[in-house]
């Protein structure tokens, strides 16, 4: 196993770093977003300052001198030694260890014949005669009529699309329900779908895969000509830089399971994309319309699918908010205020305005955290739809004390 000495310059990965609480005490839990290794870490809250000196630049000896000189706490550099050594062979550190790690994997991943579903057997079951069960509970409890029929000829005219949530199931089922049942029909007809989904732990702006992605109904094959078209767009390395997030990403999923079995357990070719944070745009004033890759990506994909019976499909959850995800703890009037920035946002949707739909998140400079923004706003630019029609909002519970929410809706665009 190798380790990294502390004389040398230890630099974390991207990783997803989250508050943890565990007997009383404050902890980070560091979880990689490329699941290299099984291992989670927790670390002292305390440990944050050496953490945060770990950028490949500082030298553990400066971290342990800045720990002290903060804290006026005695801290032991074989202590921290030992941290980064753990670290290391969890493949946490920007090193040759990890690379070679993280090329192993890949390689394993892409023998694989399709991207193995991540949540079959927690998130949902894993067989098909019981996903099919659940599934058409959710559907038969549904309050939506039944499914529209001129979707079909909004399809053949290359003009449908869906918003659909990503949260877990027990929670967002009547809103997926709702969706899904309107959409019952076009999501049959389609012969293409464009799979655009929120990467949680990633911000390239688009990330793909050529793997096929499995469902408890069978396997999802991917247009591997339309993603290499994307490639070539995006540019290979960056395309591909973050594959493995496809392996442990929820956000496809959740949305290819409805869709699988909306259409029986028939597949149809897809095109699963993730893209990263638009984030720097929401900040900076600038629009994203001007953003040559953006433009150049959106161009493949139209013209890769010209001539075919298009469904696009956007993966994301809209507010984010509480204790929960680093805010206060919600109250009714903070409540109201989120549904009214909510309103706002759907709004914009309902006009089918990319620009409108990215302004009324740039305004508020996203306080809500609105995790669906990138998929949105690329399929909105993609279908260049008339409108979009409302199928269910809700704002779901996000801890145990109801002291935080995620809110999510469904929209069908045509």
């Amino acid at each position: 196993m190798s380790t990294v000495p502390a004389t040398e310059y230890p630099k974390l990965r991207a990783l997803d770093v989250r508050p943890h609480q565990q007997n009383g005490q404050s902890y980070f839990l560091l979880r990689d977003p490329l699941q290299l290794s099984e291992n989670s870490l927790l670390i002292p809250q305390l440990w944050g300052v050496v953490l945060a000196s770990m950028d490949g630049k500082t030298p553990v000896d400066k971290a342990v001198d800045e720990f002290r000189r903060r804290y006026g706490v005695p801290i032991d550099r074989d202590d921290v030694s030992e941290l980064v050594n753990a670290l290391d062979a969890s493949y946490l550190l920007e090193n040759e260890h990890a690379h070679a790690a993280q090329q192993r994997i890949l390689d394993a991943y892409r023998a694989e014949p399709f991207r193995r579903p991540l949540l079959a057997g927690s998130g949902y079951p894993e067989s098909a005669k019981a996903l099919r069960d659940l599934l058409d509970s959710h559907l038969s409890a549904s309050a939506e009529s039944s499914p529209r029929g001129d979707l079909v000829d909004a399809i053949s005219a290359g003009r449908f699309g869906l918003l659909s949530p990503h949260i877990d199931y027990a929670r967002g089922a009547p809103i997926y329900a709702q969706l899904w049942q309107q959409a019952a029909e076009a999501v049959r007809a389609a012969d293409l779908v464009i799979l655009v989904g929120t990467d949680h732990y990633g911000n390239d702006p688009f990330t793909l895969t050529r793997q096929h992605y499995a469902t408890p109904y069978g396997t999802l094959p991917t247009n591997l000509d339309i993603v290499d078209d994307i490639a070539a767009a995006v540019g290979q390395d960056a395309a591909y830089a973050g594959e493995l997030r496809h392996r442990g990403e929820h956000s496809l999923e959740l949305v290819a399971v409805w869709l699988h079995h909306m259409r029986g357990g028939e597949p149809v070719e897809m095109v699963p994309m993730l893209v990263g944070s638009m984030y720097t745009y929401v900040m900076n004033g600038a629009s994203p319309e001007t953003d040559a890759r953006t433009n150049a990506v959106l161009h493949a994909v139209r013209s890769a699918s010209t001539g075919r019976r298009v469904a696009v499909i956007a993966s994301g959850d809209l507010s984010h908010v509480g204790s929960a995800f680093g805010g206060a703890p919600l109250t009714g009037e903070m409540r109201r205020n989120v549904r009214a920035d909510d309103d706002d946002v759907i709004h914009q949707m309902q006009r089918a305005s990319a620009s409108g739909f990215f302004e009324s998140i740039r305004r508020v400079r996203d306080r809500n955290n609105v995790c669906g923004v990138a998929p949105i706003y690329l399929a909105l630019r993609l279908l260049n739809a008339d409108r979009g029609e409302l199928h269910g909002y809700a704002s779901c519970p996000a801890d145990a004390t109801d002291s935080s929410a995620v809110t999510i809706c469904g929209m069908v665009w045509h």
